[in-house]
């Protein structure tokens, strides 16, 4: 739970790409494609260390949407020509999945080697994979099959990177707030229940050393009306040291979902809207931070965005002047909050 390495000036991952990598992955270079790559990297590590952050990702540069650490890196996945509600482009699973290698370790490594800032990595969720890609006849028994073979994988995954030098690490599952909600939303091929089980085998580690912490983000917004029963299990079944949590809407139900978290628990706050160029004024957040101080010990917190800038390569939420501006307004905030000593 809560100590020392809060790392309080978090981001979610994905940062918007430079426009010579986006050039490069239209190429069809792949030579081309790595090399611009790795200065993309290079040059967003700097970029972070420039903007104070106390936690360092790759930008999620290398691949085309958050998903494809796991996607790109795994056997048994086959795209698809559809797109889904949600704007990212279907795979569907076709057999159980097998790592063909490291999925982030190898770029984690390089993160290390380039800064001392805490190396952060970010992982779509196993039950969210298998909520999103299974689909009866293809050749698996239940989409419970295939989260706990997924769950295996980055469980792995997770060992492996905090023997490369990770301290944070954050589980993506964007469809768990919806299930939170009084009138809970389509869970996908995975129940409530089976999502949880699923989520909790991928980050049950058998210790964690000294200021690893492992975060779950589960969804971007708030819902109407938080059911706190649902919400208590949700925070009981899953181990994680970390919750990531909306709170740039300023509505009751962002409060709920931190007053749900058992005393003691760390939750990053999730401050801004990335999706909107508009700049929140500092006395608007501040007025939200002061508001869950009321009932959370704010020693138990950090700050970020409310989502990644470009969970998908090609399709930025918000122009890199725009998001430097948003994660400026984040490391204004913390040190507002807890001062210049982190």
């Amino acid at each position: 739970m809560a100590d020392t390495f809060n790392y309080r000036i978090d981001h979610h991952g994905s940062l918007v790409r430079p426009a010579e990598l986006t050039a490069a992955r239209a190429s069809g270079d792949p030579q081309a494609l790595r090399e611009a790559e790795l200065r993309a990297v290079q040059e967003a590590v700097a970029y972070q260390r420039r903007l104070r952050s106390t936690v360092v990702t790759d930008g999620d540069f290398p691949r085309e949407d958050f998903r494809g650490a796991v996607l790109d890196a795994v056997s048994g996945f086959r795209r698809t020509d559809e797109v889904g509600a949600d704007g990212l482009t279907r795979w569907v699973a076709e057999s159980l999945p097998k790592a063909n290698g490291p999925l982030l370790a190898d770029w984690a490594a390089r993160l290390a080697e380039l800064t001392v800032i805490a190396p952060k990595a970010s992982l779509p969720s196993p039950a969210y994979l298998a909520a999103t890609t299974f689909q009866p006849g293809l050749g698996l028994a239940s989409a419970r099959e295939l989260g706990e073979a997924l769950a295996e994988i980055i469980r792995t995954e997770i060992e492996l990177l905090v023997s490369r030098g990770v301290r944070l690490i954050q589980l993506n599952n964007p469809l768990l707030l919806g299930q939170l909600a009084t009138a809970p939303a389509d869970p996908g091929a995975l129940s409530f229940e089976d999502a949880l089980a699923v989520d909790a085998l991928a980050i049950r580690l058998d210790e964690r050393p000294e200021g690893v912490r492992i975060g779950v983000a589960p969804g971007w917004v708030a819902p109407a009306a938080v059911d706190r029963a649902r919400a208590e299990r949700l925070y009981g079944a899953i181990a994680a040291d970390r919750w990531v949590l909306p709170l740039d809407q300023g509505t009751e139900a962002e409060l709920d979902l931190v007053r749900a978290l058992p005393e003691g628990w760390d939750v990053c706050l999730g401050v801004v809207d990335a999706t909107v160029p508009q700049l929140e004024e500092l006395d608007t957040v501040m007025a939200r931070i002061d508001a869950v101080g009321e009932f959370k010990d704010l020693e138990d917190a950090a700050v970020s965005p409310s989502r990644g800038f470009a969970d998908v390569a090609d399709r930025p939420l918000l122009s890199a002047e725009e998001q430097r501006a948003k994660l400026v307004l984040v490391e204004t905030v913390a040190r507002y909050v807890w001062g210049n000593e982190f």
